[in-house]
């Protein structure tokens, strides 16, 4: 497959997304076929596979000419094995395969201890669905493997939206242990594959600054309060979403909690009714759901980033913790300090910063692909 000097320069760059604008020729290609992509005078680039329904026409997979079959699959995986060997402590659950972050763009697999969850979110992926499971199951040996393709990314590829078990039997909850807790995930219907991997490293840093009352905002099934409530006198763990308190609530009792108070409420409504009646917290956490799934999102996302912060803070004394989170990609480091920043001198309420962080070491990052950084994470104190 041929394409211009623009698409040639941007693999150059290290980056492995060609645009439909910048194939030249597509030839007799098939939705989700690997293909070798030549530049302009016929030099060859690489292997990737190819789309025929996303703007991202083709996902480098090798930078020579490769036969990508069951054994490169194999070969790929181990690879992200070991660096999560090097990587993963004191947990079950963990992911194992991060997309572009692991030369496997449009590839998702999370590991649950004895089970795992896949996402094979293009054309090229989900083509490849078998030889994927297959290598799984010679390198793991799963009691169960769930595809968890009812994201809506699968629909810009023309790929139906779709939750099942793949191979052999998945449970209603799958409990793990993560830094010396157990939490069970959902993982069929949970949000993301049942837990929030990529914050498992954050759970740690925010628990070091817990004391006295603390309230979670977002909270999920409950991560950030679970690992707050050993340094707590309490914990308020507050969300929307009845079917997730429902999993917090058994994450708290699997462990023998006793100081978290689980609310179903809207967090925006429950922050201002909170300032209103002048409660007040030590640490209050901030993880919400990406207000900007779009770049055409991102003003409506700062609005609202910026009014969550806002209220946080007045909730916050000298000496409080602010743990807030983006999981926006649209939404840089740079644009989340700025808002919270905004939101402090609308407040009154002057902040260190003690950490800038992202998302866990198992979700990688590649330098020259941005869209593989997407998890802000700041701590910071009232002083």
């Amino acid at each position: 497959m041929r394409i211009n000097r623009k698409g040639a320069n941007r693999i150059a760059s290290g980056h492995p997304w060609i645009f439909s604008s910048d194939v030249l020729e597509r030839g007799e290609a098939e939705p989700g076929e690997a293909v070798l992509v030549v530049d302009p005078k016929n030099a060859a680039l690489g292997t990737a596979h190819y789309s025929s329904a996303s703007q991202i026409s083709l996902r480098m997979l090798s930078d020579r000419k490769e036969t990508i079959d069951r054994a490169f699959f194999l070969r790929r995986i181990a690879q992200a094995e070991a660096y999560r060997k090097r990587v993963v402590a004191e947990s079950e659950a963990y992911r194992l395969v991060h997309g572009e972050g692991d030369q496997l763009p449009g590839l998702v697999i999370d590991r649950y201890g004895d089970y795992f969850t896949l996402q094979t979110l293009d054309q090229g992926m989900d083509r490849a669905k078998l030889e994927i499971i297959s290598c799984l199951e010679e390198r793991f040996a799963p009691r169960g493997i769930a595809e968890r393709n009812d994201v809506a990314v699968r629909k810009r590829e023309a790929l139906p939206l779709e939750s099942s078990v793949v191979a052999g039997e998945v449970p209603e909850m799958v409990a793990v242990r993560m830094n010396g807790l157990t939490l069970h995930a959902d993982l069929l219907h949970g949000q993301k594959t049942g837990i929030f991997l990529d914050q498992r490293e954050n759970y740690i840093a925010a628990a070091k600054y817990a004391r006295g009352r603390a309230l979670d905002c977002f909270t999920s099934t409950g991560g950030f309060a679970l690992h707050l409530a050993a340094r707590c006198e309490s914990v308020e763990a507050v969300d929307s979403s009845e079917s997730v308190l429902r999993a917090a609530r058994l994450n708290v009792e699997a462990n023998g909690i006793a100081n978290i108070e689980l609310r179903e409420a809207d967090v925006f409504e429950l922050l201002a009714g909170h300032a209103s009646g002048r409660r007040s917290f030590d640490m209050v956490v901030l993880d919400p759901p990406a207000f900007a799934k779009a770049r055409q999102n991102v003003e409506a996302a700062i609005r609202g980033y910026r009014e969550i912060n806002r209220r946080a803070l007045e909730l916050l004394s000298p000496g409080g913790i602010l743990v807030t989170c983006s999981c926006s990609h649209h939404l840089s480091e740079a644009a989340l300090l700025e808002i919270v920043a905004s939101a402090s001198l609308d407040t009154g309420r002057k902040l260190r910063v003690l950490e800038r962080r992202m998302q866990a070491q198992d979700h990688p990052v590649l330098l020259t692909v941005p869209e593989t950084l997407y998890l802000k994470c700041l701590i910071l104190e009232v002083i």
